[in-house]
């Protein structure tokens, strides 16, 4: 075998193994398209939007239904204004609160005690449809960091990005 095509083979081989990690990588978010906006740290992580069990509207439930916000940088970000929006409009919009580096935190519907890895949004009513939605991150400034969709529109679990 040649040298350049022993070559051709190994880089082959790399860029296969570089793209089965790189898929390997990618967030569980949603199970349809995922897109970031360039160079953002925030991003929406793992979305629980069909509460496991009965849809009772108890407190419990309405709180196993939730969207995870990562920050994905080193750096902590104060996601004070940031919003997180379902497709029907329903906004819960953060406070004051310092997300560190390589940390999440849950966006829960239900009410609760707010902490650095849980936030209650305080509804009485599920935010997330459990077949077709849009979840959308913005920062305090309205532009948009990330969104996750789901549903019979989008198939496929694959991710984008912008």
């Amino acid at each position: 075998m040649s040298a350049s095509r022993t070559s051709r083979r190994i880089l082959a081989t790399v860029l296969a193994a570089g793209t089965m990690v790189g898929a390997a990588a990618l967030p569980a978010a949603a199970d349809g398209h995922h897109r970031h906006a360039p160079r953002s740290t925030v991003v929406i992580g793992e979305v629980q939007y069909n509460s496991p069990g009965r849809d009772d509207r108890s407190n419990r439930s309405l709180n196993n239904e939730w969207v995870e916000v990562k920050n994905t940088g080193r750096h902590s970000v104060n996601l004070r204004g940031f919003t997180l929006t379902a497709s029907d409009g329903a906004q819960y919009r953060f406070h004051a609160m310092r997300l560190e580096g390589h940390s999440a935190v849950k966006v829960h519907t239900g009410m609760g005690r707010d902490s650095s890895r849980d936030v209650y949004q305080d509804r009485h009513h599920y935010v997330w449809d459990n077949h077709r939605d849009t979840a959308t991150l913005r920062n305090d400034n309205g532009r948009i960091l990330d969104t996750a969709m789901w549903g019979r529109a989008h198939h496929g679990g694959h991710h984008r990005h912008h």
